[in-house]
């Protein structure tokens, strides 16, 4: 990972002499100009373009290989020490502390709300074990500095026990508590010795112990004391009832600037933190730490509930996830935070199963928004003077208008439940005529294909449907396009002229000979037919373009360039002529996707340029061959163009007073500072962005965040809505106990690439020191709360929200974007995976970063009346060697490809059943395909029910068996991403690497 001294031995127990191999450069955002195209639409005003890139991973499929891994042989095995027992996880419980909300008004409770349901710590860390050692006890927890103070709790909700049992030492509770199943005892089963498979070796001297807990173990939370209060450790204090949702009613509480849905009562906040002992036998030079038991995300994304919890009426997080849901009260509090302070938004993300969004048309009366800051009404808004007036909740002003009703005596309008608008968090308002620009244009596809003999020789443009009219534009500088309003054709009323066309373009150009590509001048006539209309532009490359405008280079073939400061250039567009077409595109309404085929190099970094300004999407497709990848082509051109789009859509995110959005990650336009264009955005599209503040302290309770998405349908212009609530907080332990890290992974990956982004300015090892320098930083701030307290010397803390951060930060450092060197992955590989992935939504992001694997075989052996659900079948393992069983058949899927693994020893039978009588042969020349038995009809379902629970990609099956090299190291070994793979180090060595610099200067 370019942090350690190849020379010189790992000792765990002494903290390395500097945290890096060389300090990494100071982070820029990624195109943090562009050009300014257009003027906005409606009411948004205008702002400077300010884009950010996406990267892609390769989409891969079928029997060819895919690109070259860093070693494609066999890796050794990691050498960990297996323990005798597992001891459960040792948690601490930190002291309480208040807020910095302000004390609301008292008041009687409203009727008709159920009582605040506190968020409870989830202990889903793994059991650790290590050697035996001498037990040594927890150390007492004593109370922290308090520098914030949650409001009391109003009506009859107690106050905290100021019992000393809460602060005082305990006893070593070990031996009473149950062992900490909850998270992987389905998984441990698995971790027994694989016959013949993969199996750890085991250091000497391991003996079996026979106490439940050991030094370095693992234990969950103590139980609460004994108190009659219904508090609960390691959660928010239940607020007092009230009579509906959060929203629904305190109306008046939230009259004045700042204030706010209560977020709490009496009880205060408090947590427990997690820990792993580090320390190592003495004389012994290996890590005192069993790679098993360390935390592993195996149940995917779980989209966080206690935010929803606090504020009920908030979008779902699928729209809008914060990264915290506590906001720091001042920049000094911000800047120890360390991870980015940010939000991950996908607008048009598909509703959860059984909602809607509701569509809501205010006709006459106009959509009702605040005069100053142009909010929309939102659950969060409130009523005074009888209903005639409404104060915005995000600048406080105070509207009047048509938008009236009665207050009943509790202060709800008399009209709320007939209001979706002031009970949901997300909403679709119909616009008025006046809101639009132009009136909405029909949907428009234009398809860009290349025709050079490479295209013809692939099967890129075979088609399986007479000779229609063919004009050729032979002047490359000067184009102009003939018979310029016939070239566009209503589907519906030319489709049999269409079908005609595409079944002779094979045969226009199958003798073809050229070999150049003059796609610059073919993009500049497409440009100049759809410029009137918009629409989508799918272009269909397989060379490098090589003639005419846009003409690009080979380039990355001076292996001198990689690992200097030059480096970094390879990733980026060669020809600015790329960049000013996206501005011109963007300006016209045309998003461009791009859908590379060649084994070639064809400049991804220039191409993708197109797809990144204009809100559109990279496809690739290495080594194509019609035979083998066409049915993943079919289903992702399919799919691209049936999915929800909105069309010419601008969309902009607002925030209360003292904070802004600063920073924006993903493929658009920035129009202005805060204005995003975006010509065609989709659900499958993610936007990243960053906060900043422009006030030192924030006063307000609670900071309020909408994001409004404005895009034609059906004639009219709708605004899709989403609303979010979030406490302001004077705590360091509070962000870290309210972190989501799933959003902050997103933003990690994204970012000046402290991952992606960063690649495109610095070296790919600095891209990964930062990273990890991110992630030190952040750890280290974290136990710097508790260490003076405390006897942690030998532990690594961190809190139990951030448990999968390292694992997520050790995948992000090895996925293709950022991994090794020039050996490790082809140059537009890395820049077609790194487009794909600025783009991804969070649970898609997460599931590439760190993919299922799962075994099969055994449902497939299990008689009909005996068969799991799908949940069941679908049980994750860790991403270990040790996880493959040579008598098992597994599947790996990341969301783009299926690797299916036979074991050695895997019965024939099975295998006979599945493959048919290609059996025995090498399985690079073999089909997966369905064949008439039991067997293979339920393989074949669990494959498709994978692929539909995310369309978004289609999964083609790579077949491997054990020991076909270099294949199994291509397709799968590289892709365990917790075992050392050549110079790069597996998770243990990631997690003893990060401990060492965590530890200096804390």
């Amino acid at each position: 990972m370019g942090t350690e001294n190849p020379g010189r031995p790992n000792f765990p127990m002494r903290p390395s002499s500097t945290p890096f191999a060389s300090a990494p450069p100071t982070m820029r955002p990624f195109s943090s100009s562009g050009p300014v195209v257009g003027s906005e639409a409606g009411n948004f005003r205008p702002t400077p373009p300010v884009a950010s890139p996406t990267m892609m991973p390769s989409s891969s499929a079928g029997q060819s290989l895919p690109p070259r891994f860093g070693d494609p042989s066999v890796p050794s095995p990691p050498i960990t020490s297996v323990p005798p027992s597992r001891g459960p996880h040792q948690r601490f419980p930190t002291p309480p502390f208040p807020s910095t909300t302000q004390t609301p008004p008292t008041h009687a409770p409203p009727v008709g709300q159920p009582p605040f349901q506190p968020p409870t710590s989830q202990v889903s860390a793994l059991p650790v074990s290590f050697r035996p050692q001498t037990q040594v006890l927890p150390a007492p927890m004593r109370s922290l500095p308090q520098t914030a103070k949650f409001p009391p709790a109003s009506g009859n909700v107690p106050q905290l026990s100021s019992d000393s049992s809460f602060l005082g030492p305990r006893p070593n509770l070990q031996q009473t508590f149950p062992r900490p199943d909850s998270f992987y005892t389905a998984t441990n089963s698995n971790f027994q010795p694989p016959f013949g498979g993969y199996p750890s070796k085991q250091p000497a001297g391991s003996q079996a112990s026979p106490f439940p807990s050991q030094q370095g173990s693992y234990m969950p939370p103590p139980p609460a004391s004994s108190s009659p209060f219904p508090s609960q450790q390691g959660s928010y204090g239940p607020s007092p009832p009230v009579a509906a949702p959060l929203g629904y009613q305190l109306r008046d509480q939230m009259q004045h600037p700042g204030s706010a849905p209560p977020i709490g009562g009496a009880q205060s906040l408090a947590e427990d933190f997690s820990s792993l002992s580090l320390a190592s036998t003495p004389g012994s030079i290996e890590p005192g730490l069993d790679y098993r038991t360390l935390p592993r995300p195996l149940d995917g994304d779980v989209e966080p509930s206690s935010f929803v919890e606090m504020y009920p009426m908030n979008c779902n997080p699928r729209y809008l996830r914060l990264t915290t849901s506590a906001i720091p009260n001042s920049q000094s509090l911000a800047s120890r935070w360390h991870l980015p302070l940010g939000a991950v938004v996908c607008p048009l993300a598909e509703a959860p199963e059984g909602e809607e969004v509701p569509v809501i048309n205010f006709a006459s009366t106009g959509i009702i928004r605040c005069r100053r800051c142009r909010t929309y009404v939102n659950p969060y808004v409130t009523f005074t003077d009888a209903g005639r007036k409404w104060r915005c909740n995000i600048c406080s002003l105070l509207n009047d208008g048509e938008y009236f009703a009665n207050l009943d005596a509790t202060g709800r309008r008399i009209d709320l439940d007939q209001r979706p608008e002031l009970i949901k968090g997300s909403v679709e308002f119909v616009a008025p005529m006046e809101y639009m620009v132009r009136p909405p244009m029909p949907p428009l596809y234009f398809f860009l294909i290349d025709v050079s003999i490479s295209a013809v020789r692939s099967g890129m443009i075979e088609s399986s449907l007479m000779q229609p009219q063919m004009m050729v534009v032979s002047d490359l500088d000067d184009i102009f396009v003939p018979l310029p309003d016939d070239l566009l054709v209503n589907l519906s009323e030319s489709r049999n002229v269409v079908e005609t066309f595409l079944d002779s373009l094979p045969s226009m150009f199958q003798d073809n000979v050229n070999v150049e590509s003059a796609f610059g001048s073919a993009l500049k006539a497409a440009f100049m037919v759809m410029s009137k209309l918009g629409g989508k532009l799918l272009i269909f490359q397989n060379t490098l373009p090589s003639m005419g405008v846009g003409c690009l280079k080979l380039r990355g073939h001076d292996l001198h360039v990689y690992g200097t400061d030059k480096e970094h250039t390879l990733r980026l567009p060669e020809d600015t002529f790329y960049k000013q077409m996206a501005a011109d595109l963007t300006k016209f309404q045309i998003g461009v996707n791009i859908y590379a085929f060649s084994d070639k190099y064809t400049d991804i970094a220039s191409l993708g340029t197109l797809a990144k300004y204009t809100g559109g999407q990279v496809y690739y497709y290495p080594s194509f061959q019609s035979g083998i990848h066409g049915e993943k082509l079919r289903h992702e051109l399919a799919r691209d163009l049936t999915r929800e789009t909105a069309w010419e859509a601008v969309m902009r995110i607002r925030c209360g007073k003292g904070i802004r959005f600063t920073s924006y990650h993903g493929n658009f336009m920035l129009r202005s500072t805060d204005l995003l264009a975006l010509p065609a955005v989709d659900c499958d599209k993610a936007y990243a962005m960053q906060l900043s503040f422009e006030e030192t302290l924030l006063t307000n309770q609670t900071v309020y965040f909408q994001v409004a998405l404005l895009y034609p349908l059906s004639g009219l212009l709708h605004i899709r809505v989403h609303t979010a609530a979030a406490p302001v907080v004077a705590d360091l332990g509070a962000m870290y106990r309210l972190a989501d890290m799933s959003a902050i992974v997103s933003l990690l990956c994204r970012l000046g690439f402290v991952a992606i982004e960063k690649t495109l300015t610095n070296k790919l090892e600095d891209a990964r020191n930062s990273l990890q320098l991110r992630i030190v930083k952040a750890l280290r701030e974290y136990r710097n709360l508790y260490a003076v307290q405390h006897q942690l010397e030998a532990r690594m803390i961190y809190p139990e929200s951030l448990k999968f951060l390292c694992l997520y930060g050790l995948a992000l450092s090895k996925s293709v974007p950022l991994k090794g060197g020039y050996a490790d992955a082809q140059l537009d590989e890395r820049c077609a995976a790194g487009f794909t992935m600025m783009a991804l939504p969070v649970k898609k992001l997460l599931k590439l970063l760190y993919p299922s694997l799962i075994r099969i075989d055994e449902f497939l052996l299990k008689p009909p009346a005996q068969t799991d659900d799908f949940k069941n079948i679908v049980k994750r393992l860790p991403l270990v060697a040790e996880s493959l069983d040579s008598r098992g058949l597994y599947i790996y899927d990341d969301g783009f490809r299926f690797v299916i693994w036979f074991g050695r020893m895997l019965s024939p039978d099975v295998a006979r059943n599945l493959l048919g009588p290609d059996f025995a042969a090498e399985l690079s020349r073999v089909m997966l395909s369905r064949h008439d038995n039991e067997m293979s009809r339920r393989l074949m379902g669990v494959l498709k029910k994978l692929r539909e629970s995310d369309p978004s990609y289609y999964q083609l099956s790579y077949l491997v068996r054990q020991g076909e090299q270099p294949r199994e190291g291509l397709l799968l070994l590289v892709n365990l991403h917790e075992d050392q793979m050549g110079s790069t180090g597996g998770y243990v060595n990631w997690i003893m690497q990060i401990h060492r610099q965590v530890q200096q200067n804390a």
